[in-house]
This record gives structure tokens, sequence and C-alpha cells, in this order.
């Protein structure tokens, strides 16, 4: 009985050659359940797949069925498709199938239990091995021939055994004594062919050709068995038979897994597993049989001091890379030999043999030499249709050799993760498990020490300046001999491209011989380095992986997040040795490492572990890794000591060590650590460092090289500034209660209240300035602005402020100097050309910034231009500049012209009358907005208006739409208007013709007309004709009442009235005609005394003035043509000698202290009075006189006489005390 485990099959076999399989069931735990049985599997006469010609070797006439004496399962790394192997009693072989779709190539595609067997029938058969009488070993090709052997030599099998491709027949033929037949795989290359690695066709050759061994043995065999290797040779290679994923192959027995190892063949595992052996039950007792192997043959060789021809024998037999292959596993002592070490003798031996031109070959252009070996294939011949190739480099057997040794070394972990996740969720999306390495500690300690072996073995060639690298002295110092190349394209070429070829283009496709002899041996030798490094770097990976393994890398990962902590788990020992993300997954372990001995629990110093991986993997842990840990370690005294002084002490050195390495430092964590002890000459000091280190031409300054290096370098300078930038947002987001964020511990609070935030960041600041990296100063200062530390930047910045601020404040820098007043003044003109430039709020904001500092240290007339340019910038589209702001920036610009004109008399005269201009734009801009609030109360009045409006046209009109549509088209423009207004400030013609007169503002038309002077009418008629045209608005909105506010309101400002502003005549006659036109029609009553008291107002209580204006009017006749008219005007001018005398007396009597104040006497006062009481009489009595003159009624007439007349009277009556 024959149980298969993998597949869950029982075969038996009967007595009479009868096979019977048993499926018990998918998982092995069901019941037996009888699938086939077979009866005729040994009869020859079974033509059946493929049985004819192989069958029919050997005795084709006998027709007799020959018993089977064996049955073997295959395992599924043998094959796929055959699962059973049975021995008949003449020795021939039948392959099996329990599968119905044999041939298939998708049947049991995974070796798995998917397809349960049906049938059993046979796939194909193979004769009986051929065995001369001398019972020798033969190479080659098996004769198939369809002779029959004499009766003598028909093999008599009595007992059988296969297992992995090693098959052992008890033979009884020989009538002296029983025999062993042993049928191996012949691994030598065929006669004739070219070696291995340059003949496609070496591998199907040796599929089908077997080694026989024939030995005696004592007694009858009853069983055979193999002897499993111990466990420490099979475990370092075991991966090389793991499938990507497939984790279940742990828990094989370790029958299978031994099976499995042997299956892969001698050549790729005579580096890790051990000479097989088998053990021989007999009637006689126990027989052990060791089986060498083909590097064992080697060694016997080498110790057998034999000709020089036997070892080329070998090479020839091997191949030239398979031979130097195993001339290093000895050279290096690499192979298992149960405890025995190689001699040294043989040893040395070996390496010669690697190195011998004759035995390996030297390395030639493809097509310019018969062959990469010298020991060339008595077949190999000229042919002269062969097509002409192009000349590439094929290097010598010793480089194919060391690239079989070693990528056979690296392939069990190459492509494979070092870590997988133990307890992990189902689902794809889950991050949970544990996380672990995939290989024990033993077995990467196995590997390293192999790896190492090599390594040291081609170090120790190269040092002696032995072999390949004496060949090349005086030459090795070609261009890149030690640096071209990196470990990724050597491993490329181990595990992708085929031996012995570069795959570095040719110079030239059409040149014939490109390199030289010598050339093409440095490149050799260059490739052979690489691939030491290569080597070197791989056995410190596992080195470390090994002390992480010993330090937990479970709690190590922890710290890692989940991003991290996924990179880690899919990382294939590929990417460790040769990636940048392997690098930096390594250097994040061993940061983790480190804190677990230096962390604020830590277990011990960094001279605990730093020795260690200084001298186990110097590529992962340098010396310059080493420097940064020891300052690691003096910040954690630091911080655990509440010593003042020695917490400095400790900080800097920790400074002064991390400034030795400033680009291996990790900046980030380092960094949070002074921050946390609060020593922030090391937070600015440590990243400038970097950031010279990282870009030492300065690119990311210079403008003349190419933009995207330029932007490189400073992208990676930006990295290092972060820091910096981040300790002044920390320092400024504190609040009383803190908590200093690190990556390296847990967070420590502590108070640190507003004066000791201010003073570390004025340190920090003033540390900042000093470093000559113009660079990091723009960055400082548009951090500092982004956080809110204008007033600091302003106090403590550098001269190279100004330039910054200008720069980003307009796309035409605004060329100010900040070298002193003098220069500034020079260039404040060029602002008036820019001042209208768009700009946007960020470049304002940096603009008001600019010209606070220049108030800041008293440089006023360039300060009051930034702020004119700030005025009248143009808003881009969607700015929220309003008039109001431009009115602040102008008056503050005001402020700083007076301030310069205070500090310095003759700056007006310098500037050009800087203050009298912005005065002007401060005036115009008053306009501007009164005029906007003008617009706006219009547009709001007219809204509501119109809403009425519309309710009331729309029951009286019944096609009210034209009028609808003027009035919305009206309230339209005065919205565009108003949009237009706020956009921009306009000039004073803008604001009187495109604004004001447009919408009858005419009460600020005539404050622009008088502001501007205006004297282009010779006659003022503009000026009479605008007063008309407010008056009458004002009469249509409220009457004479009205227009007499109005008058009191606007006249005040325009008073005295020179160049024409205020035209009393007009004024008042218009005003007086208004009147008696309302009276008369009966639409208003007017009051004698309401035209002459506002007119009296207006000009500001100068009553004599406004009686001089009525006598001007009714000295004209034509002015004042009707007598109704003129009697109104005869009662205003009473009114105005009232309050004219009024005014004068009232004043006098009322207050003595006034009258006698000054240098006047009483005399004096009594003589100006008695002028103006005379004047007022004289009036009085001509305007009587005029009364009577009126043509009028005597009940109109007499009131106003007696009016004049009781006013003489009272004016040359004795005065009264």
């Amino acid at each position: 009985m024959v149980v298969d485990n993998e597949r869950n099959i029982l075969y038996t076999r009967t007595h009479e050659s009868k096979i019977q399989v048993f499926d018990l069931g998918k998982a092995g735990d069901g019941s037996f359940k009888k699938v086939a049985e077979e009866r005729n599997i040994g009869d020859q006469r079974d033509g059946r797949a493929g049985s004819g010609r192989l069958a029919g070797r050997r005795g084709a006439s006998r027709t007799h069925k020959s018993p089977i004496v064996s049955i073997s399962a295959l395992s599924s790394a043998e094959s796929k498709s055959i699962h059973l192997v049975a021995v008949t009693s003449d020795g021939r072989r039948m392959y099996l199938s329990t599968s119905s779709s044999v041939g298939s190539r998708g049947l049991n595609s995974s070796g798995g239990n998917s397809v349960r067997p049906s049938t059993l029938k046979l796939v194909m058969s193979r004769p009986a091995p051929s065995v001369g009488t001398g019972g020798v070993i033969s190479f080659g090709n098996l004769a198939i021939s369809g002779r029959s052997q004499p009766e003598t030599l028909v093999l008599k099998v009595e007992s059988a055994s296969y297992s992995s491709g090693l098959l052992l027949l008890s033979d009884a033929s020989p009538t002296t004594m029983s025999r062993l037949l042993l049928l191996t795989k012949d691994l030598t290359t065929p006669s004739g062919t070219f070696p291995i690695s340059s003949a496609a066709t070496g591998g199907s050759y040796r599929a089908l050709r077997e080694v026989v061994s024939v030995m005696g043995a004592d007694g009858r065999t009853l069983a055979i068995a193999d002897v499993l290797p111990a466990p420490e040779y099979t475990h370092s290679a075991e991966s090389a038979v793991w499938e990507v994923g497939d984790m279940s192959y742990s828990m094989e027995g370790e029958v299978t897994r031994a099976k499995r190892l042997w299956v892969r063949g001698e050549l790729a595992l005579q580096h890790a597993v051990p000479r097989r052996r088998s053990v021989i039950f007999t009637n006689m007792g126990l027989m052990e049989i060791v089986f060498n192997r083909p590097v064992d043959i080697l060694q016997k060789i080498l110790e057998s001091k034999m000709s020089h021809t036997l070892l080329e024998d070998f090479f020839q037999k091997y191949g030239a890379g398979e031979a130097a292959a195993m001339c290093l596993l000895l050279a290096a002592r690499l192979t298992p030999v149960e405890r025995k070490i190689v001699p040294s003798v043989v040893a040395e031996r070996a390496a010669d043999a690697f190195e011998d031109p004759r035995l390996v070959g030297v390395p030639q252009l493809q097509g310019s030499g018969p062959s990469t070996s010298p020991i060339a294939s008595p077949a190999a011949g000229f042919n002269m249709g062969q097509v002409v190739q192009e000349a590439t480099p094929i290097y010598s057997g010793a480089h194919e050799g060391l690239c079989l040794c070693s990528a056979r070394l690296l392939w069990p972990i190459w492509e494979l993760p070092v870590m997988i996740l133990k307890g992990e969720s189902k689902f794809e999306d889950k991050d949970g498990g544990i996380v672990v390495c995939r290989l024990s500690t033993e077995t990467m300690q196995i590997l390293e020490d192999k790896l190492r072996s090599l390594e040291q073995f081609l170090r120790s060639r190269r040092n002696q300046r032995r072999g390949f690298y004496g060949r090349i002295f005086g030459v090795g110092d070609l261009p890149g001999f030690y640096s071209n190349g990196s470990l990724d394209s050597v491993s490329k070429n181990l595990f992708d491209a085929p031996h012995g070829v570069d795959t570095q283009p040719l110079p030239s496709k059409r040149q014939r011989v490109p390199y030289s002899s010598t050339e093409l041996s440095v490149m050799e030798v260059r490739s052979i380095e690489l691939i030491r490094r290569l080597l070197r770097r791989s056995g410190e990976a596992l080195l470390l992986l090994q002390m992480l393994c010993q330090h937990h890398i479970a709690r190590l990962a922890q710290t890692f997040d989940v991003n991290l902590r996924r990179k880690l788990v899919n990382l294939t020992f590929h990417q460790l040795v040769c990636s940048e993300d392997g690098e930096q997954i390594a250097t994040r372990l061993i940061a983790a490492l480190m804190e677990y001995y230096i962390g604020l629990n830590g277990q011990g110093s960094v001279d605990d572990i730093s020795m260690k991986l200084r001298d186990g993997c110097p590529s992962f842990y340098q010396e310059t890794d080493y420097t940064f840990y020891q300052a690691v370690e003096f910040l954690k005294k630091a911080r655990e000591t509440a010593d003042v002084d020695q917490r400095e002490r400790l900080a800097r050195e920790a400074l002064t060590l991390l400034g030795k390495v400033p680009e291996s430092a990790d900046l980030l964590s380092i960094c949070q650590r002074f921050e946390e002890i609060r020593f922030y000459e090391a937070v600015v000091e440590l990243p400038l460092r970097k950031a010279k280190a990282v870009d030492p031409n300065e690119d990311a300054i210079n403008d003349h090289i190419d933009e995207n290096r330029r932007e490189m370098a400073l992208l990676a300078r930006q990295q290092c500034y972060d820091i910096v930038g981040n300790a002044l947002r920390h320092l400024k987001e504190e609040s009383s209660q803190t908590t200093v964020r690190t990556g390296f511990g847990t967070p420590q609070s502590g108070i640190l209240d507003k004066t000791m935030r201010d003073k570390y960041i004025r340190q920090i600041v003033q540390l900042s300035v000093r470093w000559p990296d113009r660079a990091f100063h723009e960055f400082l200062y548009q951090t500092m602005i982004d956080i809110g530390l204008e007033a600091e930047l302003l106090e403590l910045a550098g001269p190279d402020l100004v330039p910054f601020l200008q720069s980003a404040g307009s796309r035409q820098t605004l060329k100010t100097g900040a070298g002193g007043r003098k220069h500034a003044m020079l260039s404040a003109p060029s602002a008036f050309n820019q001042s209208k430039q768009p700009v946007t709020e960020e470049e304002a904001k940096y603009l008001e910034l600019l010209a606070r500092y220049y108030v800041h240290h008293r440089q006023h007339v360039v300060a009051s231009h930034v702020l004119l340019r700030l005025a009248e910038r143009r808003q881009l589209e969607g700015g929220m500049l309003s008039l109001e702001q431009r009115f602040q920036y102008l008056s503050n610009a005001v402020l700083q012209a007076k301030n310069a004109t205070l500090a310095s008399p003759g700056a007006k005269v310098a500037d050009g009358g800087l203050l009298e201009l912005l005065e002007g734009k401060l005036a115009v801009l008053r306009f501007q907005i009164k005029i906007k609030e003008e617009l706006e109360a219009l547009i709001a009045r007219s809204e509501t208006v119109h809403g009425l409006n519309s309710e009331d046209t729309a029951m009286a009109d019944p096609f009210p739409s034209r009028r609808l549509l003027v009035e919305e088209a009206s309230i339209h423009t005065a919205k565009e208007k108003l949009e237009d207004l706020g956009r921009d400030m306009k000039s004073i013609s803008q604001l009187y013709n495109d604004f004001a007169v447009p919408f009858e503002m005419w009460e600020i038309c005539l404050d622009i007309l008088h502001f501007s002077n205006y004297s282009r009418d010779p006659e003022n008629i503009v000026m009479k004709d605008t007063w008309a045209r407010l008056i009458d608005q004002a009469l249509v909105s409220g009457g004479i009442a009205e227009a007499c506010t109005v008058l009191r309101r606007v006249g005040p400002r325009f008073f005295p009235g020179e160049g024409g502003s205020l035209p009393l005549d007009t004024i008042c006659l218009h005003l007086e005609k208004a009147a008696q036109d309302r009276v008369t029609a009966g639409k208003e009553a007017v009051g004698d005394e309401d035209i002459p008291r506002a007119l009296i107002s207006a000009c500001k209580d100068a009553a004599e003035l406004v009686q001089s204006v009525y006598d001007r009017l009714l000295a004209t006749g034509a002015a004042v043509p009707l007598p109704l008219l003129r009697l109104r005007m005869l009662r205003s001018v009473l009114t105005v000698l009232r309050e004219w005398h009024s005014l004068v007396f009232g004043s006098t009597l009322g207050s003595t202290a006034l009258t006698f104040k000054g240098a006047f006497s009483f005399g004096q006062m009594t003589t100006v009075n008695q002028n103006v009481k005379d004047k007022i009489a004289t009036s009085a009595n001509r305007y009587m006189t005029e009364v009577r003159r009126l043509s009028l009624p005597s009940s109109l007439v007499e009131p106003v006489y007696q009016g004049f007349r009781e006013l003489e009277e009272i004016v040359m009556g004795p005065p009264s005390f």
C-alpha cells in the first residue's frame, strides 16, 4: 500500500500485479472509495500511451506479463499529471495517472486536491536501464533500439524503490550474487552541444538522460528507505520550493518536505542539502548507501592530485559555468559535508581552478571567437552558412559560475516578502495581525554565513590582487570601475538576463570590435565586484533582520502608521537590499530599534546596539548614524535632567554631534526633541545646515539654471525650512498650558506664558536673520506674515525685508530703497506711474507691511508713496477694497507727508508738493464718497417709489409697461454707475461730468466747482446756473422753506464767495421771484423774514452785504419790473435792516465785556455804532420814499412804510441803557 498524502489517494498492489485506487476525500478524512482497478499494466502487449516503441527495446518477442514489484507516488513538484510510477520485474517503469484528462494544462495546476481521482491509465512507459557486464558508470544518451539482449542480461528485479528522481533496483539476475542498480538523472552536458548557458537544447536532453551505477549486495533485498537530511541543513533551502503566498508548506511532514527539496536537483541544492542517503534492509542485515553529488566528485578529483586532464574533462562534462560554480562552493566552503570542513588544499586548488582561463575561458565578443570556454566540443566546427551576429560581450565561465552560485543562494528569498502577518483578517482591506519575520533566525543565520563566506572569498582575492583582479592590475582605475552600475541592475542580471551576457547597449551597431580584450576583462571584473557588493549587502540585510527578530519585530512595527506598516508587510528581500523604499524602511526599523534603547523607557545605551550594527551591517548603519543616535541619547539625558545648566550643556553637545552629520540627521524627529527642551538654537541651525548640504551650489536662488532643476533644489530646501516654520507656529499657537509634540515619546506638558513665548519667538527670528540664506529669509518672512507675527517681523527682520515685500507686493517692483531717506525720495516719483497698477488683496497685504516698515524706520515720504499706491490701486475681479478704505489709506498718506514736513522743513520743496497733492486727492475722494452715498440713497428711494407706482399705475393705466421700463432702466443705470464708482478712484472731471451732473447732484457740483476754482466762465454763468438748479430742485422737493434750508446749509461753505462761488444777486432774485410766484399762485405762504434771514445766514450774519445786494437789485428796474415783486423785496429789506440793527446793537448791549475788550476805547465804539445807525437810518428813509412810489393799494404799501418809519425812529432815537 502507498499513500499519496498530498493528493489523499491510496494505491494498493496485489500479488497478481493488480493495482487499485482509493479516494480518501478532498481533506483526507473521508471513507475509502474505490475509484479504479487495473490488472494488465505490466503486460508488454499493451501498446497504450506511447508504450509501443519504448517497450519494444527489450524482449519484444516475449508475450508473457511481467509482474509489478513496486509502486511509488509522485509529488506534484515532479509532475502535475503523472501520479504513480510502477516498476516491473524486468526493470520497466510505468507512469500512470488517475485523471481522465491527461495532458491538459489546467490539470491540477495548483498541485492541490481540486480534481479527484476517477481512473487509472498508463501515460507512458520507459524500458529497463542498460547495464553492461562490467557495471561501470556510463555518460551520454541511452541507446534506444529494438534488439533483444541476451537472457543473461535480462533484469530480474525482486525489489525496487523510487523517490524524487532516485530509483534503486535489486537485481537477482547474476548467478553469483545480487546487485543493486542505482539510477539518477544525468546532470552532465551532452557531448556535441554547447554549455548549458549558451545552448537552448541542453535542458531537453538532460530530461531523458540518466546515470546507472551498479554495486554488489549481500543477501536478498527486503526493503529500501530514504534517510532524511538533518533539519539544520534543509531549513535554509526550504523556501526554495515555496510559492509566493503559500505558507501551507511549513505544515507538511518531514518526508514530503525532503522529497520536494530533492526534486529540485542536486545542482541547484548541493550548496544547502548534504549528500543523499538510503538504507537497504536485506536478509543479511542493514546497508547504507551515500550518493555523491557533482561537487563531491569535484572534491575527490582535487584531492587525488590527478592530472589536469580529469579536471578538464569534468569542466567539459558539466559546462564551464556549472563547474566554476562548484569550484566556488569548495573555495568558499559553502557545501554541507556532514560536520566536515573542506581542506585548505582543496579550497586553494578550487580557487585556482575557478580563475584558470584554460578551464573557464576569457571574456570575448560573441561572434568573434569560437566559444567562451577553451574546452570546445569535438563536434563544434565552422559553419559557413551561419548568420554573422552583432558583437556582444560574453563573460567567462567563472563569471557565469559566480552568477549561478549567487543566484542559487539568494533565489529562495529574493522575490518573497520578508515579513508576514499572523492572525490577520480575511478581508483584504483590514490591516490587522502581528508582523513577524517569514524566516526563522536560524535559517537566516545559515544563509548569512554562506553569503558572507562567498563575499569574503571574493574580497580576499581582490585585496591580494589575485586571479581576475591581478590580471587587470594597473588598469583597474578606469573611469567607473567600482562605481558604474547599481545593485539593482546586478540583481536583474542575476535573475533575469542570461548568464554571461552584458545587457549594456553597444556604442555602435556597425562597429565590429567595440571592446579590446583588456576592456572586456575590466568589464568582467567590474561586474564581479558589483556582485560582491550585492552579496555583502544581502548578508547585512539578513543580519539586520535577525537583530530585529531578536527584539520582537512586532513591537517595533507598532510605532508605524498604517501606510508604512503595509509597505513593511509587502516589502520583498530584493526591495530591502536594492530599492530606496527598502532603505527608508530599514532606516525606520533601525530608528524604532534605537528607540527601544534610548526612548523614554529605554533599556540601555547607544553603545549596546551600535557596535553590533556597525560591525554587522555598515551599509545600513553607518558611522553617521552612530553619531546621530549618540546625539539623541544626549537629548534624552537633557530631557530627564532638572538642572538648567546641565540641560543646556547636553543639548549643545548634541548639537555639536549633529553638526558633523547634517545630511543623515532625521530633522523632523530630532528638532522636535530640541523643541521639547526649548533649545531653539539647534532648531534653527540644524535645518539650515542640512539645506546647505542638500543644495551646496545654491541652485535654489540661481536664476540662470534650468527651471526644473531650480525648483527641485528649492523643494529640497523647503523641507528643511518647514521645521523652523513649524517651530514658530507651535509657539504662536501655544496657550498657557502647552503640549510639546514629539515623535519619540509621550508629550510633555508645561506652563509657558506669553512673555516666554515672545522671548523664544524673538530668539528664533534673530538666529534666523543671521544666516546668509536669501531663500530662507524669504521663507521666514512669509511664514511670519502667515501666522500673524508682523510686529516682530518689522522689528527684527534684516535689510532684505524691503526687497522681499516689494517683490511680493507688486508685479513691477517699486524700486524704493531702504538705505536712507535720500535714496527713497529720489525713487519715490516712480510710484505715481505704478500707483494704478492692478494689485491683488494678497499683494496689498505686503504693501501695507512695507508702509508700516517705512513708518517704523521714519521714512515718511516713502511710506506716503506706498500708501498712495494702496489707495489708488485698481481692483481685480472680485476685489473687496471700498472707498472708505481708500480714504483711510489717503488720510494716513497725508499724515506721513505732514510728519515728513515737520521732521524736515525743506522736504516740501524737495518732494515737489507731495502734501498738497495728497490733500487734493483726499478732497476729491471725499466728493466721490459723497456721490456714492447720494447714489445709494437715490437707488433706495427709486426702488421704493417704483414699487408703489407700479401698483398704482397697474390700476389706473391699462398700458403701464413703457413707463415702468423707463424707471427700471434709470435704476439699472444708477446701479452700474454705483458699481463703477466703487471700482477705483475717479478724477474730479469724471466725478462732475459722469456722475454729479447726470444725476442732478447740484450741491456736489457746487462743491466741485468751488474746490477747482473754476474760472473758464468770465461771467460766472456756470456757477449761477448751478445755484439756480439747486434752488429749483429744493423748491420742487419742499418749496421756499426747503430752498432757504439748502441756502443756509450750503452758503456758508462758499462765503465770502471769492471767484463767484456765492452769487448772492442771482440767489436773492431767484428766491424772491419764486416766492412771489408761489404766493400769487396760492401754492405756499411765504413769510417776509424767510428769504432775508436765509441770505444773512448764508453770508455768516453779514447783513450789510445782503442789504447792498437788495440795493443793487432794486436800483435796476429791469431786474425787478413788477410792483408786487418790488414791494416784496422792500419787505425783505426791512427784515434785513432790522436784523442788522439787532446783530450790531443787540451784541453790543448784551455783552459788555466784549464791547470793551481789545484796543478800542469807549469813544471809538460809540463812533462805530453811530456810523451803523446813520447807515440804517439813511437806508430806511430812502426805502420809505421807494415805498411811496409804488402804484399799489395803500393797504399793501402802508404797513411797509410804517415799518421803515418805526425802524428809523428807533435807530435815531436816544440810546437806552
